[in-house]
């Protein structure tokens, strides 16, 4: 990741391809300018490169990996933070102009937290004036927010608006999958109890279960158990936890179990994978 002067943009790069990685995709829009990745949600994969983004509506945890790049060609992409909140505003204000256009075949059922549209030219020039206001820095505070907002519209008005306007709509199912899984981000570590689920969003426990498989492409249990698996990635890398430590605080109660389902999800034992991790981020400082 390249560092970016713009709040709640960040700079992707990357000189040769990759192996499959798993990741939590959180709320955004992600640009690709050059190379070409492929991600997999659950049974669904999706491949895009130049001229096309992706829309995360949720947090969704996923598979990613870079297909085509190299030192001459290098992978680049932009990665736009959205607010729902911000979504939302710009759905109401915006009323019959939201998705005036027919689902593109990348997506084609509505209510999936993950879709794909191609880059038109009006697209195109908003995102080539938000980068471009880095070589303006004194600019950045007063247009940056403009031209995130009218990269955000255009998402709207464009062919994936209807899925992220479901999202939007206080009483679609959609957006109450969505503050579900707000709830199971922010209480990953609390045990899950799918009735809890259904009632905070005024579901049957069948229904929310259906519903959430067609947002996520799992269960809210395979969706609990990767964000814990993720967080504890995250504290033995930033924090120095020692494995054990980092399982029992994400809710593990069998380090044995943690270690077992760690390795499946990231290809290696807890500790030989944060030592490579580190390995890393020690060769891109240096």
């Amino acid at each position: 990741m390249l560092s970016s002067d713009i709040p709640g943009v960040s700079l992707y790069r990357a000189d040769d391809t990759s192996s499959c990685a798993s990741t939590v995709y959180e709320p955004s829009l992600i640009f690709i300018l050059q190379g070409t990745k492929t991600i997999q949600l659950g049974d669904r994969e999706i491949v895009y490169g130049p001229s096309s983004y992706l829309a995360s509506s949720v947090h969704l945890p996923v598979l990613g990996q870079i297909v085509d790049a190299s030192p001459d060609h290098p992978y680049l992409a932009v990665k736009i933070d959205v607010d729902p909140q911000e979504v939302t505003d710009l759905v109401l204000e915006l009323g019959d102009k939201v998705g005036r256009y027919e689902p593109s075949e990348e997506c084609p059922e509505v209510g999936c937290g993950l879709c794909m549209s191609h880059m038109d030219d009006p697209m195109q020039n908003a995102l080539h004036r938000l980068l471009n206001l880095m070589t303006t820095p004194d600019d950045i505070a007063v247009l940056a927010p403009l031209t995130r907002r009218e990269i955000i519209y255009r998402s709207l008005i464009g062919e994936m608006g209807p899925r992220m306007r479901k999202f939007a709509s206080t009483d679609s199912q959609a957006n109450r999958i969505s503050r579900v899984i707000s709830t199971l981000k922010d209480r990953y570590s609390e045990p899950l109890r799918v009735k809890d689920l259904a009632d905070s969003a005024n579901m049957s426990e069948s229904t929310l279960f259906h519903s959430f498989k067609q947002v996520t492409r799992m269960s809210p249990l395979q969706f609990q158990k990767k964000l814990r698996l993720h967080e504890a990635r995250r504290l033995m890398l930033t924090e120095g936890l020692e494995a054990a430590t980092a399982s029992y605080r994400v809710g593990y109660e069998s380090p044995s179990h943690f270690s077992r389902e760690y390795s499946r999800l990231f290809g290696a034992p807890p500790r030989a994978d944060v030592s490579k991790l580190r390995g890393a981020q020690a060769g891109v400082s240096a």
